[in-house]
């Protein structure tokens, strides 16, 4: 660089314009990319000449355009980021978002199942019985919730959450009315009876009004 003039280091006259010292230098950092000293060199001497012609700008000896920058800040160097945008969330939610009233196709069949499954429990009461329904109970809210919202774990969750809300149900009401069950002769209405009902009931209402 000391030998040389930043317009000899570049290969152009004083009197190149500014698109060709740009140019010159694009083409020059192009063949030279794999030798990082001569790359330095000609980056070095694209700014001298730049701020040389800066210099004489700035005292009205010539004319500048006004896109013109340093070599390290120009847009053939720089890659351009792409714009990020973040997606639009709702700001608020209502009932509507999760809940919509039955079609009545689709009310007769989960009514007969959790009405037959209700049936068995109470005739059958038994621990096997008790967990048979309680499966099938959850599988059938699980497929029908994902029949009309097309998101599994959405349909997942809302049938094991209905089974804990069920089970939770069957508890109140044997604390509320624990005498009740002494009057069904037998004592076939055991609390597993009504818990598994309860059960039966939450999902019966999730297959039949959750969107």
């Amino acid at each position: 660089m000391s030998d040389h003039s930043p317009y000899e280091t570049l290969g152009v006259t004083e009197l190149a314009s500014f698109e060709e010292v740009q140019n010159v230098r694009d083409r020059l950092l192009k063949e030279n990319k794999s030798d990082p000293r001569r790359s330095a060199q000609i980056e070095a001497a694209y700014d001298a000449v730049l701020m040389q012609r800066l210099k004489l700008r700035q005292e009205g000896k010539i004319k500048v355009p006004d896109d013109i920058r340093f070599a390290e800040k120009t847009p053939s160097t720089l890659p351009k980021m792409p714009k990020l945008s973040m997606p639009s969330l709702p700001t608020t939610f209502t009932a509507s978002d999760f809940f919509a009233k039955p079609e009545t196709a689709d009310l007769t069949i989960p009514t007969l199942v959790a009405i037959a499954l209700a049936v068995v429990t109470a005739f059958s009461p038994t621990a096997q019985v008790f967990n048979l329904v309680a499966f099938l109970a959850t599988g059938g809210a699980i497929y029908g919730i994902y029949r009309k919202s097309r998101h599994l774990g959405a349909a997942v969750l809302a049938g094991f959450g209905g089974v804990v809300l069920g089970y939770l149900l069957g508890v109140v009401v044997l604390s509320l009315f624990p005498g009740a069950l002494a009057l069904v002769p037998g004592g076939a209405f055991s609390g597993d009876v009504v818990r598994t009902w309860g059960i039966c009931l939450v999902l019966w209402l999730l297959t039949l009004f959750v969107k």
